[in-house]
């Protein structure tokens, strides 16, 4: 087997078709959510509660905190980590998991942004993230319940426990660098492709970290 699977960029997978019911609650938070960016754009995120957020999506403000706990969750709560959770299932034993994470990045998160509303929408966040500090201190959040998501998924694809300390590192090390890589993005005004920044990060963990001299 090759030292890094998946050497080139691999095919997307196209997610599997959700129910009625899954497809109506995926609407209701899209709404909330795109309200949510309206009126955070118009009049600042501190300056927006929740209740004036639930007027313009045309729920309740329950409706608002049954999807979302807190209004930072509307900024940061996406339709992703489901996807990324079956993908990684998907993917062979054999394949290395870093190689694995890399080939779920390129299909999920790739996908979205060659979408222009889900392009806009990942600026729209990581500005928030970047911008305010509520947001930036529930993102970590937000991520280390994600990288404890694909982690269990990993563990279980190495024969581990979800707890062991080796499942735990290599979770909080990716998606801690994949963090770093978003927010590095937005703040140098979306230079790059999204993800071969994911790509590079990957490579840089995959390298052991090696910062050399320029």
């Amino acid at each position: 087997m090759p030292p890094y699977p998946c050497e080139d960029a691999p095919a997307t997978t196209p997610p599997r078709p959700a129910g009625l019911r899954e497809r109506k609650k995926a609407a209701t938070r899209q709404a909330i959510r795109r309200a949510a960016h309206r009126l955070f754009a118009e009049h600042g995120y501190d300056a927006t509660p929740v209740d004036r957020i639930a007027a313009e999506a045309d729920v309740s403000p329950s409706t608002v905190f049954r999807y979302f706990p807190t209004k930072e969750d509307i900024v940061l709560t996406d339709e992703y980590d489901d996807e990324m959770a079956e993908v990684l299932r998907a993917r062979p034993l054999d394949e290395r998991p870093l190689a694995s994470v890399r080939y779920v990045m390129h299909a999920v998160l790739g996908r979205a942004m060659r979408d222009p509303e889900g392009r806009e929408e990942m600026i729209r966040r990581e500005e928030l993230v970047r911008d305010v500090p509520a947001i930036r201190a529930r993102a970590h959040e937000s991520m280390s319940a994600t990288g404890r998501l694909l982690g269990g998924i990993i563990a279980e694809r190495t024969g581990r426990r979800a707890d062991d300390l080796e499942v735990r590192v290599f979770a909080a090390a990716v998606f801690a660098a994949l963090h770093e890589a978003s927010l590095y993005w937005v703040e140098h005004d979306r230079d790059e492709d999204f993800v071969l920044l994911l790509d590079r990060t990957l490579a840089m963990l995959r390298h052991g970290l090696d910062l050399r001299t320029h």
